[in-house]
């Protein structure tokens, strides 16, 4: 059994072949996927493909490129959405200083948003974290004096003399998502370098994103199943086993979502 905690299926290039996407996610195994939100304008469409798929589920949120867009959106609406039965997380928001589409004071600002939707709902913060390490770890370490609350390093970077979010998990009990990307080199190399190790006496990854084979071409669920193969080699150990890991992990994050 396989879950893909973080795809985007309402993206339009999907929009032709979702039946089909669906389909060859259900062959290689998976049995739950989360399509995330990147835009509240947009969430209804979001929604609708979580009501037609058994298996899919979404979230709600503004990723960080698009803060700027969406300045208005609060806590509130995001709480509000959040009651639908399929909605299961919150974001992705975050920081992202590589492209900073948006001004990082409304990243910040959107950020903080979510977290309180996230802390009110307890539902799971999905984080995108992008050369904004010693930001991401402030505002962390400053939400969490105000109340726990659940989330996931969707993306995020290890840079030498930079990987507090990492120091922040091991306080914070985040699951860490990890990706076979090759095509950033370093990224790659750190990433590997994070599998093969464990913190806090507790195994909490999960996977995501597109593997080698598929570098390049676009990314969709099914690939799942070959990101786990290359974390199992990684770690040493069979495929079953960290597919038993990374749904277990899931689950317990995402705990709206009904165990298979």
């Amino acid at each position: 059994m396989l879950v893909d905690s973080h795809c985007h299926l309402d993206f339009p290039d999907f929009a032709s072949e979702i039946d089909a996407v669906v389909a060859r996610a259900r062959a290689a195994g998976l049995t739950r996927m989360v399509t995330i939100s990147t835009f509240v304008e947009k969430f209804p469409a979001l929604r609708a493909i979580a009501e037609r798929y058994d298996e899919v589920y979404c979230s709600v949120g503004t990723h960080p490129h698009n803060a700027a867009k969406e300045p208005n959106v609060t806590a509130d609406d995001l709480v509000a959405a959040a009651k639908h039965p399929k909605v299961v997380a919150i974001g992705e928001a975050g920081l992202d200083y590589h492209y900073d589409n948006s001004p990082r004071a409304a990243q910040e600002k959107g950020f903080r948003a979510h977290i309180q939707a996230a802390r009110e709902t307890k539902l799971p913060l999905v984080i995108h974290a992008r050369e904004a390490d010693e930001d991401i770890a402030r505002i962390l370490e400053q939400e969490s004096k105000r109340g726990e609350f659940p989330f996931v390093l969707h993306c995020f970077h290890r840079r030498r003399g930079a990987c507090a979010p990492r120091r922040g998990a091991r306080r914070l009990c985040v699951i860490l998502g990890y990706s076979h990307v090759q095509k950033w080199r370093e990224l790659a190399k750190n990433r590997r370098r994070l599998a093969r190790g464990s913190h806090s006496g507790r195994d909490r990854r999960a996977v995501s994103r597109a593997p080698i084979p598929y570098r390049g071409k676009r990314n969709e669920p099914a690939y799942v199943a070959e990101t786990a193969r290359v974390l199992a080699e990684t770690r040493g150990v069979n495929f079953d086993a960290i597919a038993k890991i990374t749904s277990a992990n899931f689950f317990r994050l995402f705990s709206k979502v009904p165990a298979v």
